[in-house]
């Protein structure tokens, strides 16, 4: 813009130095203005708190740090350039155009002049026309869809393998190399790393390792292919035939992109009573498995492990003089032994001296009959005189949220599925169940974090137009031009929204982080007509021809810069990238 405005001056017949000091000078109040505009659109998403916030937060901080550098080289080095340009003498009266540059004016000084002349005329028609168009856009938003995250497209199948509570390694690694057998016979996988007991290292940004779990193991199935397609074939035939394997359960899981969410759909029920969490949570398993399109349907509540409850006789315990804390202590050393000193070798490595009852390597009910108890009195009384023994089952897990037991369903959907529409459905069939008093249900997975992150993008779009407003009543002096300016931005949504109906994307998050991004940036086109048409008023001129000599002078440069935006995004849009294309094509359309 600046290098334009220099030259435009220096097609006037002004000297390199003096056309550079009066084109630099005429923008940089609009530049300036346009900037800080532009800075303050992304500010607040490095402000974002959630887990959102601190995934994309290098993303507009690296903008910020590079528009502030382009506006110190737009008013100091760019200017010395453009007048340190000298031609010849033959040329000094007359503009040298390129080709583009001829075009460009010839649609400036004509169709553009003249269709901006009778839009004036008509400000009735045009307002209204413009209304009509914003209101169709925004009819056609259904349309576009909206998703949170796309899938990863990355050559890799993740497959857990979950056996029951209380299984043993040896049987987990058992069924896990009948999963390999499977694996290794499907077409398209070429290679597999496996971990029994424990999850895989950390291997994708996004996936946290499982801890130690004897009845867990994990798979990572290389594909010969990244087509989403193929991907998509594969993890249905998988799926199909994994269901065959007896005594455990296997999800076959594809890569997401964005921060780590527990499972595409995730309803809970929150209360105090264990049973009653457990019949509420079989109620969603069955709402969820009957849906169209719901895969992996999980219920942790219903793994159940075995304990063995010691009930001590308080009444005998006192009467022989023992304390309950003194059973409590022998029966933890009977069982897993207690630390009584260290022991440091040679090498000074420190290890514990554990006190305990020869057993073969696992606790059996045996154990009790050989486990003595001392009395206050200093005799040795038998710990099954005092205790009785009796098994009783409890959930493997039990999860808390703000100080309340929570009872967690999961669920994934196939390819193709809305998990927006997946949950509403099961909500919708849920809202009809009556719930005993204190006890609710609550929406987690990919709808809880969308609603997060979009929400708190929400408020950064909110905190972004109030800064940029009140820079435009700074810069303008007034609450009526900045109105002006934000006119154009209900149309970028309308080009963002047609963009990612042609190119057929759906409104994911770094879409709406291209929305935010186009607040600051389409308002620059305004700020510049605005400003300029200003000047031109503060000369004398009517209000008519201010507005149409500045569209006119103004034409080159917004086009320009428009095309060179356009220019820079288009890379991150062609590659087809499903995380980041959605974001260049709004702000390519809007």
């Amino acid at each position: 813009m600046v290098t334009e405005n220099v030259e435009r001056f220096k097609g006037m017949g002004l000297s390199p130095r003096e056309a550079a000091l009066k084109g630099a000078g005429q923008v940089a109040g609009p530049i300036i203005s346009a900037t800080i505009t532009t800075i303050l659109s992304f500010l607040p998403m490095v402000l974002l708190q959630t887990g959102t916030g601190d995934f994309i937060r290098s993303m507009p901080l690296m903008v910020i740090f590079a528009l502030v550098a382009s506006l110190i080289v737009s008013l100091t080095l760019t200017p010395l350039l453009a007048g340190a340009t000298r031609r010849k003498a033959a040329q000094s009266s007359t503009r040298k155009s390129t080709w583009l540059n001829r075009q460009l004016e010839r649609i400036a000084e004509g169709r553009y002049t003249r269709r901006l002349r009778q839009a004036v005329a008509r400000p009735g028609l045009v307002i209204t026309a413009a209304v009509i168009v914003f209101a169709g856009s925004m009819a056609l938003f259904p349309l576009v869809g909206v998703s949170l995250f796309p899938r990863a497209e990355k050559p890799y199948l993740m497959v857990n393998v979950d056996l029951p509570e209380g299984a043993s390694l040896d049987r987990t690694d058992a069924i896990t190399a009948d999963v390999e057998d499977i694996l290794r016979d499907s077409d398209g996988i070429t290679d597999l790393i496996t971990n029994v007991g424990h999850g895989n290292p950390r291997i994708y940004y996004n996936v946290v390792p499982e801890r130690d779990n004897a009845a867990h193991a994990q798979i990572i199935a290389k594909l010969a292919s990244a087509s989403p397609r193929e991907i998509t074939e594969r993890i249905q035939d998988l799926r199909s035939r994994l269901t065959q394997v007896p005594g455990a359960q296997v999800q076959v899981k594809e890569f997401m992109q964005g921060p780590p969410v527990e499972a595409p759909i995730a309803i809970s029920v929150v209360g105090n009573d264990l049973e009653v969490l457990r019949q509420e949570a079989a109620r969603i398993e069955q709402v969820l498995s009957e849906l169209p399109g719901t895969i992996d349907v999980d219920n942790p509540f219903e793994r159940f492990k075995t304990d063995l409850k010691v009930d001590i006789n308080r009444d005998k315990a006192g009467l022989v003089g023992v304390s309950l804390n003194a059973v409590d202590l022998t029966v933890r050393a009977g069982l897993a032994g207690l630390p009584v000193s260290s022991f440091r070798d040679a090498q000074g490595e420190d290890y514990d001296v554990i006190v305990g009852i020869p057993s073969d390597g696992r606790p059996s009910i045996d154990q009790f009959d050989r486990m003595h108890v001392a009395s206050r009195a200093g005799g040795m009384v038998p710990v099954n005189q005092l205790a009785s023994l009796s098994f009783e089952s409890s959930p493997s897990l039990i999860l808390h949220r703000d100080m309340e037991r929570i009872a967690t369903v999961t669920a994934d959907v196939v390819a193709g599925a809305n998990v927006a529409e997946a949950t509403s459905a099961a909500m919708d069939v849920l809202a009809d169940v009556n719930l005993p008093a204190g006890y609710r249900y609550l929406v987690g997975g990919e709808e809880e974090s969308r609603a997060e992150s979009f929400g708190g993008m929400g408020q950064a779009l909110l905190i972004a137009l109030l800064g940029i407003f009140a820079v435009l009543v700074l810069q303008f002096r007034s609450f009526r031009q900045p109105g002006i300016v934000f006119a154009a931005i209900p149309f970028a949504i309308t080009g963002a929204i047609l963009a990612l109906l042609i190119t057929g994307y759906t409104f994911s998050f770094t879409a709406f982080i291209g929305l935010t991004s186009l607040v600051g940036i389409v308002v620059n086109n305004s700020i510049i007509l605005v400003d300029y048409a200003n000047q031109l008023l503060a000369e004398g001129k009517t209000v008519i021809d201010a507005i149409v000599e500045a569209g006119q002078t103004r034409f080159i440069p917004i086009i320009l810069t428009t095309l060179t935006t356009i220019g820079g995004l288009l890379p991150l849009t062609l590659t087809g990238s499903s995380m980041w294309a959605p974001m260049g094509w709004a702000i390519i359309g809007g």
